[in-house]
């Protein structure tokens, strides 16, 4: 038997470089990033625009995150998923029962943010706070009932002191590493990375209020797991429209490259499915 997702994203993190987990937002975003990436992140901000076509607010139903895994995990058995659960879908006990769903699934890791609703996308003004004492006990029960998953503590705090205050404090309870989003300066994961023994990870995404920046870069800042949130969303919406936009323009006729490309990944897909193999 294998081992286990988590305990192979703990052996990454036990090398120096500083690990990228590529943002997917759908199964076939997925088999394409699978192609050149062994590690995904399933980002909410992604999953949300493509699942439901809504901002990243709260929208996501935790039942569909988790078939979500499901796909993902038959058509690519032997990736290391990192799963975005934004704050637990509400509830303490609903956070744990996502938690058990997807360890039994087989997915590697789960970020857990301290925002409180209505919650919304770590990049955006307006963002507001569980107290330490609820999230602390939010995140001890999830903790509690995992059993070798991988679980990201993040907060969503801003000013350097509390967010120092809240990692320290996550940490202390039992997080696996912790995550500040929405950060502005660099500095302040070098300041963390003094003050924190577990992993730090970094949540990249273009436009967002973090400056973007190389895995070299991260690394020297202490950086041990960054998640690129939504750079195949991105790339998607701009293709589609440049696409749309000539097709208005050329009277509706379609280019001749597409089916071929498309159906080496989906055929990718249907091989990867049939070999997959369960963890213990």
């Amino acid at each position: 038997m294998l081992k286990h997702s988590g305990d192979r994203l703990r052996s990454l993190l036990g090398s120096a470089e500083t690990i990228p987990f590529m943002g997917v937002y759908d199964a076939f975003s997925a088999a394409i990033a699978g192609r050149y990436y062994q590690t995904l992140f399933l980002s909410g901000y992604g999953f949300g625009a493509s699942y439901y076509g809504l901002p990243d607010i709260g929208f996501i139903a935790w039942a569909d995150m988790v078939n979500f895994v499901q796909r993902l995990r038959t058509i690519l058995p032997e990736h290391l998923l990192l799963v975005d659960i934004d704050d637990g879908y509400v509830d303490v006990q609903t956070a744990c029962h996502v938690v058990r769903q997807l360890e039994q699934l087989g997915a590697a890791g789960v970020i857990l943010e301290d925002q409180k609703r209505p919650r919304r996308c770590g990049h955006v003004d307006g963002k507001q706070l569980l107290d330490t004492d609820s999230y602390g006990k939010k995140l001890t029960n999830v903790l509690a009932a995992r059993d070798r998953l991988f679980v990201v503590a993040r907060t969503d705090a801003t000013e350097l002191p509390e967010i120092i205050q809240r990692c320290k404090h996550y940490a202390n309870i039992g997080a696996d590493a912790v995550l500040a989003d929405g950060i502005k300066d660099l500095g302040i994961l070098k300041t963390l990375k003094s003050e924190v023994s577990v992993p730090i990870v970094f949540n990249q995404i273009a436009g967002g209020k973090s400056p973007t920046c190389t895995l070299t870069e991260l690394n020297n800042a202490g950086v041990s797991l960054v998640n690129y949130s939504t750079p195949c969303l991105f790339a998607a919406q701009a293709a589609i429209t440049a696409e749309m936009e000539r097709l208005s323009q050329a009277d509706g006729r379609l280019s001749e490259r597409g089916l071929s490309n498309c159906n080496q990944v989906l055929q990718r897909s249907l091989d990867n499915s049939s070999r997959l193999r369960a963890y213990d």
